[in-house]
C-alpha cells in the first residue's frame, strides 16, 4: 500500500493556519510560536476499501498504514516500522463484556496506563530526529522536555525517556492530587537519572499553566531548547493514540461487526487529548457513530456541548485523578477540526459526567454482574456508555476505553470488590523506592529559577 509525499512543511499553529511547520519542528517545540497547538493542515481519507482490508493487518501494520497515511514519506518507511516494533512491545486487548459492549484495554505497557503508546512513539521519534542531527554533526543543547501531570501522563514519559541521551525530562506534578501509587511512579525514577519530578504546591490546571508559560518566556526559550510531552504535542497524541482507534475497529470486524454498521466509542476525558485522536481517526474515515465524553465533575466540556459556552473553572478533586482538569488545553483542538461550530460538534460527541458515588456504583456493578475489576477512569467511560444508550436508544457496539490499570487505585477499588487487585510487574517494581522529588510553588518564577539553575545539570 503506498501513499504519496506530503509536503515537509505539513503541519500549522490552531492560531494562525498560514504558518507551516514541519514534522522535526512540530515534534522538537511542541507549541507553536503563537502558542497554538499544532495540526496537520490537511487530514487524509482513507479509501473505503481499506477498511476491508484492516481485519486482516497486526497492531503494529496497522499502526504503520496509520501512521504512514498521516506523515506520507516524512519518516523512512523501515525507521517508521522499528519505532512501532519498539515502542509498542506490549499487549492490547479488545474483550467482549457483553454482546454489544466490549472493553478496549490499554494499561498492558510498562506503567500501566494507556499513556504508554504516547510516550514511548514520541521518545523514539524524537531519538530519530537527535540522531539525523547528530549525523549532520551539529552541536546542540540538550532537549528539555517539560510534562504537566495529573497522574499518569508523567510516569509514562518518564519510563518512555529514561535514559534517552541528549533528552532531561522535567515533570510537574500537583501535591497530594495524586494516587500513592501514581505518586510512586511519578518520584522514584532516581537523583542520578535524566528525570527531575517537581512537585507543585497547587493543581493539575496551576502545573499546566507553568509549563505553558515556561514555552513563552523567552528567558527559557534563550537558555533551553524546550519541547513538551503533554498531549499538546503533536507526536504523542495525534499520531500515536489514533492507531489503537483503527486496531479496536479491525478487532471488531474479526469479531463479527459488518462493514457497515458504525460504532460507538466511549472515552474517559480530561484533557481531552485521547478523544480528540478519536476524532482525528474519524476525520480519516473510521466509521464512528458517536463519540462520547464522559467525564467526572469536571464538566466543562458536557456543559459546553450542552450551553454553546466553553467556561473553564478550577479543576475539582475526585477520585478520577487524571481527569481532574478544568481547562483542557486540547478543547482548542476540537474547535479547530469543527470550525468552531457548535452543530458539528454535537453531531459527533455526546459528553456526560458522573459523580464520585456514581463511578463506584458502577464499578461494584460490573464486578459484580460480569467479575471485571474497573478502576474509576475507565468505570466512567463505561458509565457513559450507559447513559448514552438510555438516552438515545443506540443498540449498536460500543467500545469503552480502559485507560489504566484497577491495581493503581487500590483505595478505591478494592473496598468495592472486597479482595485485593493483583499488581502487574510494572507496578510492583516501584513500591517501596525512595522517592527524590522538589517541592515548588505555583509562582512561575520559582519554576524559572529552578530550570535556569539546572540547565548545566547532566
Amino acid at each position: 500500500m503506498t501513499v504519496g509525499k506530503l509536503n515537509n512543511r505539513s503541519f500549522r499553529s490552531t492560531r494562525n493556519l498560514s504558518k507551516k511547520a514541519s514534522l522535526r519542528e512540530v515534534v522538537m517545540k511542541g507549541l507553536a510560536p503563537d502558542a497554538g497547538l499544532y495540526m496537520p493542515v490537511k487530514i487524509p481519507t482513507f479509501p473505503s476499501d481499506f477498511f476491508d482490508i484492516l481485519p486482516q493487518l497486526s497492531f503494529h501494520e496497522v499502526s504503520f498504514e496509520v501512521a504512514t497515511k498521516l506523515l506520507g514519506k516524512n519518516i523512512p518507511a523501515s525507521t517508521m516500522k522499528r519505532i512501532i516494533r519498539e515502542a509498542f512491545n506490549f499487549d492490547i486487548s479488545l474483550l467482549t463484556l457483553n454482546k454489544n459492549t466490549h472493553l478496549l484495554e490499554l494499561f498492558h505497557g510498562p506503567t500501566a496506563a494507556f499513556k504508554d503508546f504516547g510516550a514511548r512513539f514520541m521518545a523514539r521519534l524524537l531519538s530519530y530526529f537527535l540522531h539525523i542531527d547528530a549525523l549532520k554533526g551539529a552541536k546542540v543543547k540538550p532537549l528539555t522536555i517539560l510534562v504537566a501531570t495529573s497522574g499518569d501522563t508523567g510516569s509514562a514519559v518518564a519510563s518512555g525517556f529514561l535514559n534517552v541521551p541528549g533528552i532531561r525530562v522535567t515533570i510537574l506534578f500537583p501535591k497530594e492530587k495524586v494516587s500513592k501509587l501514581q505518586e510512586q511512579q511519578l518520584t522514584t525514577y532516581g537523583e542520578n537519572s535524566n528525570i527531575w519530578t517537581l512537585e507543585v504546591d497547587g493543581t493539575f490546571d496551576d502545573c499546566l499553566a507553568l509549563v505553558t508559560q515556561a514555552f513563552q518566556d523567552p528567558v527559557l526559550k534563550d537558555a533551553l531548547r524546550l519541547t513538551s510531552a503533554n498531549s499538546i504535542n503533536f507526536g504523542r497524541l495525534l499520531l500515536p493514540q489514533t492507531f489503537y482507534y483503527f486496531w479496536a475497529y479491525a478487532e471488531l470486524r474479526r469479531k463479527g461487526l459488518n462493514s457497515g454498521d458504525r460504532i460507538v466509542f466511549s472515552v474517559p476525558s480530561g484533557n481531552f487529548g485521547n478523544l480528540t485522536a478519536g476524532v482525528i481517526s474519524k476525520k480519516m474515515g473510521l466509521p464512528v457513530a458517536k463519540f462520547i465524553a464522559s467525564t467526572d465533575m469536571n464538566r466543562v466540556v458536557p456543559d459546553y456541548l450542552k450551553s454553546g459556552k466553553f467556561l473553564p473553572r478550577p479543576s475539582i478533586e475526585t477520585n478520577s485523578p487524571s481527569m481532574n482538569v478544568g481547562n483542557p488545553n486540547n478543547f482548542e483542538r476540537l474547535m479547530d477540526l469543527y470550525d468552531g461550530d457548535l452543530k458539528k460538534i454535537r453531531s459527533d460527541i455526546y459528553g456526560t459526567f458522573f459523580t464520585d458515588k456514581e463511578k463506584k456504583s458502577s464499578m461494584k456493578k460490573v464486578w459484580e454482574n460480569y467479575r471485571y475489576v474497573m478502576e474509576p477512569h475507565s468505570a466512567t467511560a463505561f458509565q457513559g456508555l450507559s447513559s448514552f444508550r438510555q438516552s438515545t436508544n443506540f443498540k449498536g457496539q460500543g467500545v469503552v476505553l480502559m485507560t489504566a490499570h484497577p491495581a493503581k487505585f487500590p483505595d478505591t477499588v478494592e473496598p468495592l470488590i472486597g479482595r485485593k487487585v493483583p499488581m502487574p510487574y510494572g507496578l510492583e517494581e516501584v513500591v517501596g523506592k525512595k522517592k527524590d522529588s522538589t517541592p515548588i510553588g505555583k509562582d512561575y518564577s520559582e519554576f524559572q529559577n529552578f530550570l535556569l539553575r539546572n540547565k548545566d545539570r547532566e
